[in-house]
């Protein structure tokens, strides 16, 4: 279905109205909790019509890569999040390349509420979806604007700032089951990881094992692969620096087990030998945010 500056302003309105909250539904809010189209007026008139005649010629991509491409600040990676129901997506990030999203694409379950937050950074944007499902309304530079939409519906959904659509300011919410290795704590603590497709790397039958520091990943060379690892009693891991992208170090969460100091050096080592049966979770502390976390299965 087309976009008509008539159905923008009935979105816009139905927002007002208090659709807010529910399953399916966006938001548009200030800081003040005025809706988008209030600051718009003040500061877009000019723009307006130019945004509304380039949403009429939206349509979705043949192919989402394709479509991401030219997108300012995108590398290839998604950002895996959402699992505790809450997404949230900065409007207006400056990148090397221009303004774009941050992150540019994310993971997410279904029933996450996805949250666009305006930083104020490169005057009016707004948050279209190329297939209809959402729309942000009006253009708006206000820094403390805000929209959101909850993703019922497992699929994958580019979007885009009308305003910034030719100087590559696209995204895309990608909607799906996280991956899961069957170990519940396991996978709540390694599914930020953009490396962890559910795998789990079967070595009980051998009484050493390695893992990388520093495997493509999180963005740059910020992961452990592989993420999860099975092993027997008594077997020695052994965690081998490759060429991080950072200093990384390896900190356990439930046992006084560390590597010390995060390093960047390659060839560096760190081994301990794992007796008794558990779930052993750990991270490289600086990069754990991002999701440099790892895991071992004794069993």
């Amino acid at each position: 279905m087309g976009y008509t500056p008539a159905r923008r302003d009935v979105l816009q309105a139905a927002t007002v109205a208090g659709v807010a909250g529910l399953a399916g539904c966006g938001s548009v809010t200030g800081d003040d909790n005025t809706d988008a189209e209030a600051s718009d007026d003040e500061q877009n008139d000019d723009g307006d019509e130019a945004a509304y005649k380039s949403a009429d010629e939206l349509s979705p991509p043949d192919s989402v890569e394709e479509w991401l491409a030219d997108a300012n600040g995108y590398r290839g990676e998604r950002t895996r999040t959402g699992i505790d129901g809450r997404a949230e997506i900065q409007v207006g990030n400056e990148y090397d390349d221009g303004l774009g999203f941050a992150p540019v694409v994310v993971e997410v379950p279904p029933m996450t509420n996805v949250r666009w937050n305006w930083t104020g950074h490169g005057g009016a944007h707004n948050v279209v979806a190329l297939d209809g499902t959402f729309d942000s309304g009006r253009s708006n530079a206000q820094s403390g604007t805000s929209y959101h939409y909850v993703f019922e519906e497992p699929g994958t959904y580019p979007f885009v700032s009308e305003s910034g659509r030719s100087d590559g300011m696209k995204g895309a919410v990608v909607v799906k089951e996280p991956p899961s290795t069957g170990y519940e704590a396991v996978d709540e603590w390694v599914v930020h990881s953009d490396n962890f497709d559910g795998t789990v790397a079967d070595r009980t039958d051998s009484d050493a094992a390695s893992v990388t520091v520093g495997a493509p990943g999180n963005g740059d060379r910020f992961a452990f692969a592989p993420p999860v690892l099975a092993v027997s009693p008594d077997t020695t891991v052994r965690w081998e620096w490759a060429d991080p992208s950072g200093p990384a170090n390896v900190v356990f969460e439930d046992v006084d087990v560390s590597s010390g100091d995060p390093t960047f050096e390659r060839e560096t080592a760190f081994e301990h030998t794992f007796h008794e049966p558990g779930t052993y979770r750990y991270a490289s502390l600086p990069h754990k945010s991002i999701g440099m976390r790892g895991a071992v299965v004794v069993e």
